[in-house]
């Protein structure tokens, strides 16, 4: 954690915990809790539901009980779908085919139509930012639920085979986390960004194939094992922002190529395993 940042441990769910924080006196809120895994979500949907939308339900309930002006959401490029087109821009319809991106687009018309209401009685702004498949430094390797580049380097730092469903030929739009957060950065203290619902990707389509080569070659394995195995349920197949409005509303676009960005991850996934190696060893000895 920053030195500056002050870490509660809460339930999104139970305004019974939120609401003393937010009596502390807030200048924004940004709502990325949740539930976020599309694998979860089918085994699951009634937990999924509860927390991703239900408690941004809660949060916006704060928001308005203690006049929060500003509030950013996390919302989700699942809300797409299966697109028509591709790139695609955020007036594009949304038909979620999986559970996880259905409560995302129930919570951003929460959100939204709360922003809209006029019996507030104070100035309400909130924007919803659909992010595209962020990675970087800090993305578990260990989760087997979420995150594809997260659980190919966890694969290869475990020696275990990586397994692509599908014929790895659907395409996923990656954004490196420090560029999400200049977006998000950018979109609390730009005007014109209220009320907006904004794409935040890497403006580039890489295919589940491209990618794994991609991993076990930046881990020096070009010939590590992958494995294929059926297509799941919820899969988006042609997934790409178009990232126009972003540029034009934030003056946001990506500075980190993927490569850059890739090398970086691996650099840290490389490390943080090694400390838990040692520790373990450690723990044997």
């Amino acid at each position: 954690m920053p030195p500056a940042a002050k870490y509660t441990r809460g339930d999104v769910t139970k305004p019974e915990e939120l609401e003393p924080i937010f009596a502390q006196g807030l200048d924004a809120v940004c709502q990325i809790a949740g539930q976020v895994s599309i694998i979860k979500a089918f085994s699951d949907p009634v937990a999924d539901l509860r927390t991703n939308t239900e408690g941004t339900v809660q949060v916006l309930k704060l928001c308005v009980k203690y006049k929060v002006p500003r509030l950013l959401y996390a919302s989700s490029m699942t809300l797409y779908g299966n697109a028509a087109k591709v790139p695609t821009v955020e007036t594009e319809p949304c038909v979620p085919d999986a559970y996880y991106g259905i409560t995302k687009l129930a919570s951003e018309r929460y959100v939204h139509a709360t922003g809209e209401r006029p019996d507030l009685g104070f100035d309400f702004s909130v924007t919803s930012l659909r992010m595209f498949s962020v990675y970087g430094p800090g993305q578990s390797y260990n989760n087997p639920y979420q995150g594809v580049l997260g659980i190919f380097s966890g694969n290869v730092l475990r020696k275990e085979p990586i397994t692509i469903f599908g014929d790895g030929e659907q395409t996923r739009d990656f954004v490196f986390v420090e560029d999400i957060v200049d977006g998000w950065s950018r979109a609390l203290t730009t005007p014109a960004a209220k009320g907006q619902v904004i794409n935040l990707g890497g403006g580039r389509a890489t295919s589940i194939n491209q990618l794994a080569k991609a991993v076990v070659t930046a881990f020096g394995q070009p010939n590590y094992e992958i494995r294929h195995a059926p297509g799941r349920a919820g899969e988006q197949r042609a997934v790409q922002a178009d990232i126009a409005k972003a540029k034009q509303v934030l003056g946001w676009e990506p500075k980190t190529s993927f490569e850059a960005g890739l090398k970086r991850t691996v650099e840290w996934a490389k490390a943080e395993f090694s400390k838990g190696s040692n520790a373990a060893a450690e723990r044997r000895a």
